[in-house]
Parts: structure tokens; C-alpha cells; sequence
């Protein structure tokens, strides 16, 4: 029998994870936020502060809201027409199924609705999110994430897929999830039976660091690779997880190691207690340029900042064009023809 999910601070301390002196304050922070670490990443963390812990064990700081911090940092709710349903950019819209993960971040941005009691939408409820979807011919694309959409069951994911692959204007599905990495056992045959759509299905993996993707977790990514499911990765820039450039190296490396094409490095978005986290984004566009050259362009995520509120997401990576001059790899300048068009 596996070791069970670290939900407690009594579960932490036993675990080596926290010390006992840190009981009371552990207990205030799970009165607000949740916590679940499963085995496969409790046996990864060597020190609460160390690149795994970091982002899974519960820290006093969560307690202090900065100023620029929010409730709904991306504006999530604002966008919502029905339970379920955020729908921000006119060709694709968010089904949220569940709002409980198998792993909570501890810089979560949707921190303030995941956990145990977010449950999942109730039949009355889903079908009212599938009915807008079915309703708004404009949606082309379909993302499930939550929660994880990978922990539902399979019944009940196959029966969210059979009804999206229905909708004649639904032309892709995206599925954002940890499961491969934080509870890997789950990528079973009836998961992957679930997993089989006509229309076009991608699954975005969220991983932030290169000890992330264990055998295990290959194990798991191989088995939808089969399946012809492809797969992409989305990052977070993370203070003392990723944010040096041999980290972010070894995490882009290894995501396409186990055939998973990195796109999106998300700037951390300012959900409450999430300070410790932050990397200012010109470190970011730093550590980003420090990366061209190093790796292939297969291995070059995205970087992308959500405006606070719902503005949507914006690349905010470095530049290498200024006028008619372009900088490579190594910090030198070069003039470019680029002439107009003749006549």
C-alpha cells in the first residue's frame, strides 16, 4: 500500500516536512487554503524549501496579502456567463468541471475556489455549461481545467469529451492538468479509453522544475503519447524553484525528454500569499535571453504575463529587433536589409 496524501499539519510534521513549533500556524493557513501533496511528490522533497517543497508545503507567508495582490488576479469570474464557464476571448472558453487538483500549489491562482470542498459541478450544472458551449457556435476551442479535469473519473470525463466532440464547432480540446506528474498511477487504460476523441485533443502538462518528471511520470506521458494525444507544457516562473538559468535549462530539457513540447512560461500571477514566489519580469526576459542559443527553439516556451483583471494574456518575452538591427544569442548587434516592397 502507497504512503496516503500529506493533507494536515499533523501529516506534515510527521512527515519531516514542518517542524511541530509550526502546528498553530499551519492549521490558520488550512483554514484558508488547501493542501494535498501525494506520494509520488512527497518523495521528492528533501527540505520544505528545497525546488519541490517550495511549491507544495505550506508557508506562514501565505497569510500576508501584498497590495498588488487579488482575490481573482486574471479576472476569472468577471468572465463567467455560467457555473463552470469562463469564456475571456471570443473563439475558445474555459469548462471548469471540478474545482479539486490531486496536488495544490501553494501559489495557485485560482487558490481561493480549489480544494476539497470545491467539488465538482453537479449534473444540472454541467449540462447548463455544456448547453452554453453547444449554444455559442463561435467557441472553436475548448479548455477543461478547474481543478484537474484528470482526476474526475473516466465515466464522467468520456462523458464531458462525447459531448464536446458532438458540438460540430468545437475543432480542439485542451486539457490542463498535474496528474501526470503528482498522482501518475491515475494514466491507467480506462483513463486513456476516456481520453479517445474525434475531435483533436491536446493535454498541457503543468510541471516547474526537471526532478518533476520522474520514471514514473514518463511512464504516465508515454502512455497518452501512444495514444497520439499530444502534448505540450506550461511552466511558472517560480522564486527559489526555476528562476536561474541552469534550472529553467534542465526543466525545458527535461519536458522534451519525455515528449513534451514547452509552451507557455507564465509570469506568477498575483494571487493573495503569493509574494514569496515572484520573479520581476525583467528577470524573467533575462533569464529568458540567457536561454536563446543554449537550447533548441523546441525547447522555447512562451513568456506570457495575464493582465490583472481579464485583460487576457500577452507574450512578454525578450526582444531582439530594434529598427533595423537584430541582437543575437550573444548580447552583439547586426543591420538587417529589410527593404520595402518594390512598386
Amino acid at each position: 500500500m502507497s504512503p496516503p496524501t500529506l493533507r494536515t499539519a499533523s501529516a506534515l510534521i510527521a512527515a519531516g516536512l514542518a517542524p511541530a513549533a509550526a502546528r498553530e500556524t499551519l492549521d490558520a493557513v488550512a483554514e484558508r487554503y488547501a493542501t494535498a501533496i501525494p506520494p509520488a511528490l512527497a518523495a521528492l522533497i528533501d527540505h520544505p524549501d528545497d525546488p519541490i517543497g517550495r511549491q507544495f508545503v505550506p508557508h506562514p507567508d501565505e497569510l500576508h496579502t501584498a497590495a498588488h495582490e487579488r482575490l481573482d488576479p486574471i479576472g476569472d469570474d468577471a468572465f463567467s456567463p455560467v457555473p463552470g464557464i469562463v469564456h475571456r476571448y471570443a473563439d475558445r472558453a474555459l469548462l471548469k468541471p471540478l474545482l479539486v487538483c490531486p496536488v495544490y500549489c501553494r501559489f495557485c491562482f485560482r487558490r481561493e475556489h480549489v480544494g476539497p470542498e470545491g467539488g465538482l459541478l453537479d449534473d444540472t450544472q454541467l449540462d447548463r455549461a455544456l448547453a452554453w458551449l453547444a449554444a455559442n457556435p463561435q467557441i472553436g476551442e475548448v479548455i477543461l481545467t478547474g481543478g484537474d479535469p484528470l482526476a474526475l473519473s473516466p465515466r464522467r470525463l468520456a462523458r464531458i469529451l462525447a459531448a464536446l466532440d458532438a458540438m460540430a464547432h468545437v475543432h480542439t480540446i485542451r486539457i490542463h492538468t498535474r496528474v501526470p506528474v503528482a498522482t501518475p498511477e491515475r494514466i491507467d487504460t480506462a483513463l486513456l479509453d476516456a481520453l479517445e476523441t474525434e475531435t483533436p485533443l491536446w493535454v498541457v502538462l503543468h510541471a516547474n522544475h526537471a526532478r518533476e518528471l520522474t520514471p514514473a511520470a514518463r511512464t504516465a506521458l508515454r502512455a497518452l503519447s501512444r495514444r497520439g494525444i499530444p502534448l505540450l507544457g506550461q511552466s511558472v516562473l517560480l522564486r527559489g524553484v526555476n528562476d536561474s538559468p541552469e534550472a529553467l535549462e534542465d526543466l525545458l530539457r527535461a519536458l522534451l525528454a519525455a515528449r513534451v513540447k514547452p509552451y507557455y512560461l507564465h509570469q506568477l500571477d498575483a494571487a493573495p500569499g503569493t509574494q514569496r514566489f515572484h520573479v520581476p519580469i525583467a528577470e524573467g526576459r533575462r533569464l529568458l535571453a540567457d536561454l536563446r542559443g543554449r537550447v533548441t527553439g523546441l525547447a522555447w516556451p512562451t513568456y506570457v504575463l495575464d493582465i490583472p483583471g481579464g485583460a487576457g494574456k500577452v507574450p512578454i518575452g525578450p526582444d531582439y529587433l530594434d529598427g533595423n538591427r537584430v541582437r543575437d544569442p550573444a548580447g552583439m548587434w547586426h543591420e538587417v536589409a529589410d527593404p520595402a516592397p518594390a512598386g
